[in-house]
């Protein structure tokens, strides 16, 4: 992966990354909303692990003379107001909100895929944390997978 390129697609994750970061802040506050304390200390958690995501990442891309983009996508901030608006008119708040983090996990895992299946041209330390990186956002698609299944159960 030639430079311009690798600063592009690290970009795209770090990106994902503000967006998701913005996005469980967001589920984190309608949690709260809706009295469910132990969902938003969850949420408000993943929120902070994206935060220290992006962290990592931009020391990485400093550590290799790229230039870290340092804000969240517009198309991110346009969904984040979609998402608002549905939630204004569904029934089931929590499970729109965790179909809604399981979409946007799976889209950061694909970014992460894109660059870690070209990853022979990047620094050893990079790969090692967009793996793990990319582990522990799969692992937190299972477990909302499995809080959304909590959820169908009780409203049964």
């Amino acid at each position: 992966m030639e430079t311009p390129k690798t600063e592009q697609k690290l970009n795209a994750i770090l990106e994902k990354t503000y967006d998701a970061q913005k996005g469980y802040a967001n589920a984190a506050e309608n949690a709260r909303d809706e009295h469910d304390p132990n969902l938003a200390r969850w949420f408000a958690h993943q929120g902070q692990r994206r935060t220290e995501y992006a962290a990592s990442l931009i020391g990485e891309m400093k550590n290799m003379n790229l230039e870290p983009k340092m804000d969240s996508s517009v198309k991110g901030d346009l969904h984040r107001g979609w998402l608002n608006l549905k939630l204004n008119f569904t029934s089931d708040e929590e499970e729109a909100i965790l179909e809604e983090c399981i979409r946007g996990e799976k889209a950061a895992i694909e970014e992460y895929n894109e660059v870690l299946n070209h990853s022979e041209e990047l620094p050893p330390s990079i790969v090692n944390v967009l793996q793990a990186q990319k582990d522990e956002i799969q692992a937190t698609v299972n477990k909302i997978k499995r809080m959304e299944d909590l959820a169908d159960y009780k409203n049964i």
